[in-house]
């Protein structure tokens, strides 16, 4: 096999390696006599093999080149030769003709009809030819098919049905593969499948459509609760001298795993794109965390064997306070009757402000600073409150995601 791999495509005897892994490669995915029609692959693992994976061996292909790897006017593929299957990963070996490298990839997209002309360092086709009288006999002989064909696999008798023909007596590629194709298929019943569609499912788009469904009216109460809990607003008169922002309901269906509706989540959003720098609004620069400060903190605490939490901030970006002088118009459906002249005065944010992240920022910080927390020279997102000369505990805060340890 492995000689007919090197001489099929005219390969040079440089990479006769990653010929011989490839045929060992396919061995153990063929049926032998030796272990009554199965697999060597199924007699180790117990499961079948999977071949839809498999291509000619030395085809031309065309290997994707990461994004981290190329800029944006650069090719998104580089030509390469296909010489083997990843041992470890999932994945084709692919070696490039230019650079003389192999690299592993899973999204590859092959020509199977050509190879690599190793001396001009091009392209070329693959031709077979056939004498004409053959190829009008291939076209005018009716093929005949027999109803049922019995064949072993994996030491198994399977009756299989013959593929239909097409019309002029061809019979197609798809057809022929599918018959004998042996990856196991996973079925489920139309029942389970009916639990799993929730095709009705409708957001509303304004608070006209929100207010005909109790769903909505209950998600829209509860917002307005949080909202006066953390006693974010007063109302007071309309200023003279000071714009005020708009504010507008915002829908969102939340879903569990299986696609069931988990709740309907309804939230206030102030029209931040209507606020104006050095007047509304003056910083808005919110430090976070770095993926290099999360993945370090993971590591201390595996090394020394410390517990890792995780938590999520409800609400987080409600609980930062205002500086700056911010009015907001009474949302729809809780316009407080005789009343309807006056606008919010905001205390603490909203969302959809221009400053929200950095009044969040702003109001955590304080919070460790007055608890013993010291923080970081050259991380501003990460808190440390030691014991004498030990660590106590260690706060990363990712805008409103905290891990500690």
């Amino acid at each position: 096999m492995e000689k007919c791999m090197i001489h099929g495509k005219e390969l040079p005897y440089s990479i006769w390696c990653e010929a011989v892994n490839t045929s060992v490669y396919l061995r153990n995915r063929s049926p032998t006599k030796a272990l009554e029609n199965f697999t060597p692959f199924k007699r180790f693992s117990g499961r079948k093999p999977g071949i839809k994976h498999l291509k000619v061996f030395s085809s031309v292909c065309y290997p994707l080149i990461p994004r981290h790897l190329r800029h944006k006017l650069e090719a998104t593929s580089a030509i390469g030769v296909f010489i083997g299957y990843g041992a470890c990963e999932k994945g084709y070996r692919i070696l490039n003709p230019a650079t003389q490298k192999v690299l592993l990839s899973r999204d590859v997209i092959f020509y199977e009809n050509g190879k690599w002309d190793w001396e001009k360092h091009k392209v070329k086709e693959v031709c077979i030819p056939l004498p004409a009288d053959e190829i009008s006999d291939m076209r005018t002989t009716e093929v005949e098919i027999a109803p049922q064909e019995q064949v072993i696999v994996d030491g198994s008798q399977v009756e299989i049905e013959s593929p239909l023909a097409t019309e002029g007596g061809e019979l197609s590629r798809s057809q022929l593969t599918s018959q004998y194709d042996d990856i196991p298929l996973r079925y489920r019943n139309l029942s389970e499948i009916y639990e799993r569609c929730h095709l009705c499912i409708v957001e509303p788009e304004n608070f006209d459509e929100a207010a005909e469904d109790e769903a909505w009216k209950k998600a829209m109460q509860n917002a307005m609760s949080m909202i006066e809990k953390n006693q974010t607003w007063e109302l007071v008169s309309r200023p003279s001298n000071k714009p005020v922002i708009g504010v507008k309901w915002v829908y969102k269906t939340k879903l569990h795993l299986d696609g069931s509706v988990q709740k309907n989540k309804a939230r206030l959003v102030a029209k931040g794109y209507a606020q104006k720098p050095g007047i509304d609004y003056n910083e808005t620069f919110t430090p976070v965390a770095r993926l290099d400060t999360i993945r370090t903190l993971i590591a201390l605490a595996t090394k020394n064997s410390w517990k890792l939490y995780q938590l999520d901030v409800k609400s987080a970006f409600l609980k930062g306070v205002l500086k700056e002088e911010v009015y907001a118009d009474q949302p729809d459906g809780f316009i407080v009757q005789g009343e309807e002249d006056k606008v919010h005065k905001l205390h603490k944010a909203l969302y959809g402000l221009k400053k929200v992240p950095r009044a969040w920022y702003g109001e955590i910080d304080s919070y460790l600073v007055q608890c013993g927390f010291k923080r970081s020279t050259s991380e501003a997102t990460l808190y440390v409150k030691y014991r004498g000369n030990l660590y106590l505990v260690i706060v990363s805060i990712y805008v409103d995601d905290i891990v500690y340890t």
